[in-house]
């Protein structure tokens, strides 16, 4: 089991200083909008991923007026008991701790405290371009697989420096083929890597996908999703050659795991064009819930849901079936975010579940 029991925040977003105690398994967090519910929910996800869910530059998660911050959280993790702290200093300098011993990389934190987030603007994930759903899938990876991250931070530092080469290249009117050649054995060396990683692990989680579609929705709607890859029948090096002068007028690399994408249809239709809302919605949460199940699955525990205002964006009964398949799972700690506090407790006792209500009052 995977739970939160405390949380400090200093100086993060609308939290000076806070402190949160969590003693259920299912937590429901209400008040108004603007309180600093989801921001709650982002500073467990921080302890999960070294990072916020939602901002992009640390600059972001600090409260207005002050200049670093501090996320402590106490965690159980099969009858262990861990601190994680995330600091950012005043110069700047960020810092990340597991029981008090620093990392010297962030990146070997991913996949220690799995965790999954569903919030409003994820529909993205559907209805957005490719690049949303392959950092879906490679966040996922990220925590299952040792090692995947680290190889696709070096693919995407090596797809960047052949762009930035073919831009030079293009201006000046010459390449230096020999250095291409070198750029493209070691970015096929990553890409071949990814490129396997993401069809053997696509071939177990996409009829999860589906299953969990069917069991929120109620109904089937005849959902695929197929994993479209240039690598899927060509090998990345054939491409690479074949594409090279292409590249050089384009000035960037055209072919690569960079340009995978998941495709939806619905009854043999692009799902994002005649999908109706809910059924995106009941789409989202499949693939979240998914995630869920791949992580408890490979795990051996149940990862940490984050559900923030989900009650707005499903009808009741697909929200019950939702609820039932998450807070009926022994282990699982749910966070839950409403404006109401009636909705939240009625939900809750459907479950028959025991749980815990925080009031957030604005900090």
């Amino acid at each position: 089991m995977l739970s939160c029991n405390a949380i400090s925040l200093t100086q993060f977003r609308n939290y000076t200083a806070q402190t949160f105690t969590f003693n259920q398994k299912i937590i429901g967090i209400y008040g108004s909008n603007g309180s600093g519910k989801t921001n709650l929910l982002d500073a467990v996800y921080y302890l999960c991923f070294t990072k916020s869910y939602f901002s992009v530059t640390e600059s972001q998660n600090m409260q207005q007026g002050f200049h670093g911050l501090r996320i402590k959280g106490n965690f159980t993790k099969e009858e262990e008991t861990i601190d994680v702290t995330g600091i950012v200093r005043e110069t700047g300098r960020k810092e990340f701790l597991w029981n008090d011993l620093p990392y010297t990389k962030f990146s070997e934190h991913i996949g220690r405290m799995p965790c999954v987030m569903i919030a409003p603007d994820d529909v993205s994930l559907i209805t957005g371009g490719s690049e949303e759903r392959r950092k879906f899938i490679d966040t996922l990876l990220s925590q299952l697989r040792p090692g995947y991250l680290q190889q696709l931070i070096d693919y995407n530092k090596i797809l960047q420096q052949r762009n930035s080469f073919l831009k030079a290249a293009a201006e000046k009117n010459y390449i230096d083929e020999n250095l291409v050649d070198v750029l493209d054995k070691q970015l096929c060396h990553k890409g071949d890597y990814i490129h396997k990683e993401r069809c053997e692990f696509l071939k177990d989680f996409l009829p999860v996908v589906n299953d969990q579609y069917n069991l929120i929705a109620g109904e089937d709607d005849a959902i695929t999703i197929v994993y479209e890859s240039q690598l899927n029948q060509n090998s990345f090096e054939k491409l690479l050659k074949e594409n090279r002068q292409r590249d050089l007028f384009l000035q960037r690399s055209s072919s690569g795991i960079h340009k995978d994408e998941l495709v939806i249809m619905m009854h043999g239709s692009a799902f994002k064009h005649f999908a109706s809302q809910g059924q995106r919605k009941t789409l989202l949460f499949a693939l979240k819930l998914a995630e869920f199940f791949i992580l408890k699955k490979t795990k051996g525990f149940s990862p940490i849901l984050l559900l923030d205002d989900v009650f707005e964006k499903l009808d009741e009964t697909r929200m019950q079936n939702l609820l039932s398949a998450v807070c009926s799972n022994d282990d699982a700690q749910v966070f839950i975010t409403d404006t109401h506090k009636e909705r939240l407790s009625k939900a809750f006792k459907n479950t028959q579940t025991k749980f815990q209500l925080i009031n957030i009052v604005g900090a």
